[in-house]
């Protein structure tokens, strides 16, 4: 079990979808350049069976904001994406109004 202070150690905010583009190395990958208020970065989202980039751009999403780069399939991932999935396929997490981008999620 993860305790509360291992949880605050994650920096969950709401960023903005700006560009998303096909990762050139999979087919299910997206390389997706969010703005987070105070910069924007690339993450790597594995989410492009489930969304168009169409349906992407635009969207306030929660992100992990904190974590390790990490190199996936030749490209830099600065962040995680939250999503759920189910037998019905992957969903991601946003918010149901306006928020500013940087919001804390707690």
């Amino acid at each position: 079990m993860a305790t509360i202070e291992e949880f605050k150690k994650l920096q969950l905010i709401i960023a903005q979808i700006k560009e998303v583009k096909e990762h050139p190395n999979a087919d299910k990958l997206y390389l997706i350049k969010v703005d987070t208020g105070t910069e924007e970065k690339q993450l790597v989202a594995g989410i492009r069976k489930s969304y168009t980039k169409e349906e992407l751009i635009g969207r306030k999403v929660a992100i992990v904001n904190n974590l390790e780069p990490a190199v996936i399939r030749g490209e830099t991932s600065n962040g995680m994406i939250l999503a759920a999935s189910d037998e019905n396929g992957i969903v991601i997490l946003g918010v149901d109004r306006d928020v500013k981008l940087g919001s804390i999620v707690k």
